[in-house]
């Protein structure tokens, strides 16, 4: 798997080179601006993109933009974002930008080597690494949502789940419930949101996000 990294960050991005080095994913470029992560993902064409959202030279959204460029020249490419913060528009505009996987995690959350190259193969391979707090915060705003607001407190623990790329175990793990009952709940979630699967399911709770 060939992943390109956009961080401005020396020893970040040094480091997020080694350790996906270390699972076996080949860096095919890192670099530290949005003009130069465009010119490498046209170039290379990679399985992934990981992209801070803060870039120079403002730091505010050049990294988002730049993704959301080289999404429009590489349409479905994955991109798993990076950010300091939950940054909710950023979230939705890039769930926004058509097919292919999609990730927003903490960096924070970064340093279990784990966790953080589970959620870039889940990326890669078409699916979404959301991270539980981005998640958590757009729900919690989205009442006003016709939808949404339709599902119970528990079915929205479990789209959360569902949005985070959790199975139906690891969501019965954490409820501490059977997995027939998330099961249950996944269908019913599924059935008030009208959408299809899981992905769409995670799409659908990040794109109607309030800011």
């Amino acid at each position: 798997m060939r992943v390109v990294i956009a961080e401005d960050l020396f020893l970040l991005r040094d480091g997020l080179s080694r350790m996906l080095q270390a699972h076996g994913l080949e860096i095919s470029a890192a670099v530290d601006n949005g003009a130069d992560l465009l010119a490498a993902v046209t170039a290379d064409r990679p399985d992934v993109a990981i992209v801070d959202v803060r870039l120079p030279p403002t730091f505010t959204d050049e990294g988002i933009r730049a993704a959301l460029a080289a999404r429009r020249e590489v349409p479905g490419l994955p991109v798993l974002v990076l950010s300091q913060y939950v940054e909710q528009l950023y979230a939705r505009e890039l769930m926004a930008s058509g097919s292919g996987g999609i990730g927003y995690l903490l960096k924070d959350r970064v340093f279990d080597s784990a966790q953080f190259v589970d959620a870039v193969r889940r990326v890669a391979a078409g699916g979404t690494a959301m991270d539980p707090e981005v998640i958590a915060r757009l729900l919690a705003r989205n009442t006003g949502n016709a939808s949404i607001g339709a599902l119970s407190p528990r079915e929205r623990e479990v789209l959360a789940g569902i949005a985070d790329g959790k199975s139906n175990r690891e969501i019965a793990r954490l409820l501490r419930v059977s997995e027939k009952t998330v099961k249950a709940h996944v269908s019913a979630v599924l059935a008030k949101l009208g959408v299809q699967d899981r992905t769409q399911a995670a799409v659908y709770a990040v794109r109607h996000g309030k800011a």
